[in-house]
């Protein structure tokens, strides 16, 4: 059995919008997608923190490689890569990806989603909708 010790959630795009969107930073700058905080209280050990991300994109130019990131206090803590086709295919995406975070030490974390474009000469931008949640929980020994 488990037991619940925070639970964070924000949407800072409810719907796809080309009219708000932005491009991707070319690698190795990156552009700050959304961020929220977890609260692990003292003798929560063992723990998990498990974290689930969406991001709407839209390919504009070419076929991009976007490196999407999870940090913990400014340390990477997952990654993953996605294709991003432009036009004449498909162009838009939603990519959605987990992770988890385990045994992490009682405090307030900030957790963080990046994205970069890996590509030279593609564009790709994120035209929402975005989500990022994180339920932190206590586990059995």
């Amino acid at each position: 059995m488990v037991r619940i010790l925070d639970k964070a959630a924000v949407q800072p795009r409810r719907s796809f919008n080309l009219a708000k969107s932005f491009t991707i930073q070319r690698s190795p700058s990156r552009s700050g997608i959304a961020a929220i905080a977890i609260r692990i209280p003292v003798n929560s050990q063992p723990n998990r923190v498990d974290l689930v991300a969406s991001v709407g994109v839209r390919g504009v130019t070419g076929i991009g490689q976007i490196r999407f990131r999870i940090f913990r206090g400014g340390k990477e803590i997952f990654n993953t890569q996605q294709g991003i086709e432009s036009t004449g295919s498909e162009q838009n995406y939603i990519i959605t990806f987990q992770a988890e975070d385990r045994n992490v030490r009682a405090g307030t974390h900030a957790y963080t989603v990046t994205a970069e474009n890996l590509t030279a000469n593609t564009r790709v931008d994120v035209v929402g909708p975005i989500s990022f949640s994180g339920l932190a929980v206590k586990t059995r020994n």
